[in-house]
């Protein structure tokens, strides 16, 4: 499964929300969407899912446009959005049996696939709740559990881990690997970057409705790391380890934290494994050594202007 965007944009009268974008990504792939309040990735998403329409471009799943063939492209899409509506006298089950018949699913295999999904979903023993007396995490997982009723080899998910708790974060993210591994393509924006960069295998930045970087994560910080910042924490010798590293020549700056020393360092990735080398050598014991600042948030402020 291939989801190719092309070209996208999309006007809200003068306002220009989405700008000529265009990227690729593909079964078995999380990829991360990312970019400050505004920038047009609901708007892209909701396109992506046919619930809009874009002003020119396009959008082909698996050879399949959602602007000349909206319906096929619905059957192969899942969207999961940033909040479920509320509905006061429908429980869990039977908003998920009513999702199911209008997707087409009748008799035994209607009820075996719902069935399936609330087990999945780990949704069974809330089942005859209703869905206004469930928790933030709980309609979250509901919400994927709908997107999920008719087997949609594409997941667009928008923000599906704000306002969840610790405990629901990591549900997620374990249903999201799960998913990946079954072969499903995932697009999935949200604020919480550290949480993007454990799962995703690779990144959009969009920021007032442009492209600003793709790429896997390696290839989106690799650029933007001028210089590295590595923490050493050593077992001992923590003065004597501040003193030595003061004399590299291509270390510009080491600061003391509480129990590590912050060490910026021009240099590339072999530059960084060079210096471990000879403190080792030298008969430092080091108990951790890190490179810190090239994750996704760190790529995320270096590269947007908000």
């Amino acid at each position: 499964m291939h989801v190719n965007i092309l070209n996208l944009r999309k006007d809200f009268g003068a306002t220009r929300a989405v700008d000529d974008i265009s990227f690729t990504f593909s079964s078995g792939q999380i990829i991360g969407f990312v970019g400050p309040n505004g920038a047009g990735k609901t708007t892209t998403m909701r396109i992506l899912a046919t619930l809009d329409e874009p002003t020119s471009g396009d959008a082909k799943i698996d050879g399949v446009s959602i602007v000349e063939v909206p319906e096929g492209a619905r059957r192969l899409v899942g969207y999961v959005p940033d909040s479920l509506p509320m509905h006061r006298d429908i429980s869990v089950h039977e908003y998920l049996d009513f999702f199911a018949r209008a997707y087409g699913l009748t008799g035994v295999q209607r009820r075996q696939v719902v069935k399936n999904i609330e087990a999945f979903t780990n949704l069974t023993d809330i089942r005859e709740r209703t869905l206004y007396a469930l928790s933030k995490g709980m309609k979250q997982r509901v919400s994927l559990a709908r997107a999920l009723l008719h087997d949609p080899p594409v997941l667009v998910m928008d923000e599906p881990a704000a306002g969840l708790d610790p405990r629901a974060r990591v549900e997620l993210r374990e249903l999201l690997r799960i998913l990946s591994d079954q072969g499903k393509a995932i697009l999935i924006s949200s604020h919480i970057l550290t949480e993007l960069s454990e799962i995703c295998d690779s990144a959009v930045i969009i920021e007032q409705g442009r492209i600003i970087t793709a790429g896997t994560l390696q290839e989106i910080a690799k650029p933007q790391v001028e210089q590295q910042t590595v923490l050493i924490r050593p077992l001992d010798r923590q003065d004597d380890l501040y003193q030595m590293l003061l004399l590299i020549p291509n270390v510009v700056a080491v600061n003391r934290l509480e129990n590590q020393i912050e060490v910026k360092i021009t240099g590339s990735d072999e530059d960084c494994s060079g210096l471990l080398e000879n403190l080792i050598r030298d008969g430092y014991r080091i108990v951790e050594f890190k490179q810190h600042g090239s994750d996704l948030e760190s790529v995320f402020m270096n590269v947007t202007k908000g």
